[in-house]
């Protein structure tokens, strides 16, 4: 099966709510209005919010990904798990 890894980086986010609209299960909106990726870890180095998906639910997470007018998120192919 095919993995993505999402990437978010919250600082840009202008808080638009355009991906909480079209995946909201993946993009709730936080306290701040902003939104937070849900499940998602913290990387240090990149200092970017990364989520690794499966790919029933890259296209859900792509529209949400095209919906975002700061380009906040970027969704990258990893390859192939072979469980």
């Amino acid at each position: 099966m095919v993995k993505y890894k999402i990437e978010f980086d919250r600082e840009i986010c202008i808080g638009a709510l355009a991906c909480n609209a079209v995946a909201e299960a993946f993009w709730p909106k936080s306290e701040d209005g902003k939104v937070d990726l849900a499940n998602a870890v913290y990387n240090e180095q990149t200092k970017k919010w990364e989520l690794i998906i499966d790919e029933k639910d890259f296209q859900l997470n792509q529209d949400a990904a095209d919906s975002c007018p700061v380009d906040a998120i970027k969704i990258t192919k990893m390859g192939v798990d072979s469980k």
